[in-house]
């Protein structure tokens, strides 16, 4: 008698204890799952990766050094939508350069198909343009460590595809604008570069861009000049309303 009661014991003791395992595992594993799920914000450091690419492996954000950074990401190789995305990308690398941007795409696709994808590209004559060489790294991200990383992976959208992710990051590797694509709409490229424009103006000057702003327009300021409580004009700012004023940007 005895030895069966030390057994049930010993039995029931040994399930609470699997049971506190597979809780402990559970949290653990959903703790996991919440962490790669989380979309990294504005004001955030960029997360770091390291992975092969085009260009060869690279360690992001470091290897581009003390420069803006843009991190795409594309659901797919050899898709009409990220072709075209990718070839304006490609003409517009010498208006990037100029900005001090490095471009980075991250694709979930196997770095071979990922060759395969840029040399078509760059065999590819699209709106009359001229032929195009793509300076910038395809990186691999076939087991979307990646697109996990970045918040990238949307399971109502797909669980194996990343959306059409957007990160601006600045010199100091932290993010600065984020957005977000569906699958089935093509990016702007003109929205992307006033944003990073409108970023860097505001980043030096210290200054609020208004909306629709755009080079040569006047900007905000975040403390207005002392004024007379009537006055709507001091020399350089101009003020519809006290709680707006307006100056030219540098």
């Amino acid at each position: 008698m005895k030895k069966l009661f030390f057994s049930l014991v010993i039995v029931v003791f040994s399930t609470q204890l699997w049971s506190q395992d597979v809780e402990h595992a559970s949290n653990h594993a959903n703790s996991n799952d919440d962490r790669i799920s989380h979309i990294p914000l504005i004001g955030e450091k960029a997360p770091s990766f390291t992975a092969e690419s085009t260009n060869g492996r690279i360690n992001f954000p470091d290897d581009f050094g003390h420069n803006w950074k843009v991190l795409f990401s594309h659901p797919k190789d050899f898709t009409p939508v990220c072709s075209t995305e990718i070839l304006e990308l490609a003409h517009l690398q010498d208006q990037f350069d100029q900005l001090g941007v490095k471009l980075v795409v991250v694709s979930s696709d196997r770095l071979e198909t990922h060759k395969l994808w840029k040399k078509s590209l760059e065999e590819l004559k699209l709106d009359d343009r001229d032929l195009v060489k793509i300076k910038f790294p395809l990186v691999d991200d076939d087991k979307i460590v990646i697109s996990k990383l970045y918040g990238m992976i949307h399971p109502e959208s797909s669980s194996t595809r990343s959306v059409r992710g957007v990160f601006i990051i600045d010199p100091d590797n932290i993010i600065q604008g984020i957005y977000f694509y569906p699958m089935n709409v093509g990016r702007s490229t003109v929205e992307l570069i006033r944003m990073i424009t409108a970023l860097q103006v505001t980043s030096k000057e210290k200054v609020l861009t208004p909306v629709n702003w755009e080079v040569g327009n006047d900007v905000l300021v975040r403390i207005p000049p002392k004024t007379d409580d009537n006055a709507s004009e001091v020399a350089g700012y101009h003020s519809p309303a006290w709680y707006l004023w307006y100056k030219k940007s540098n």
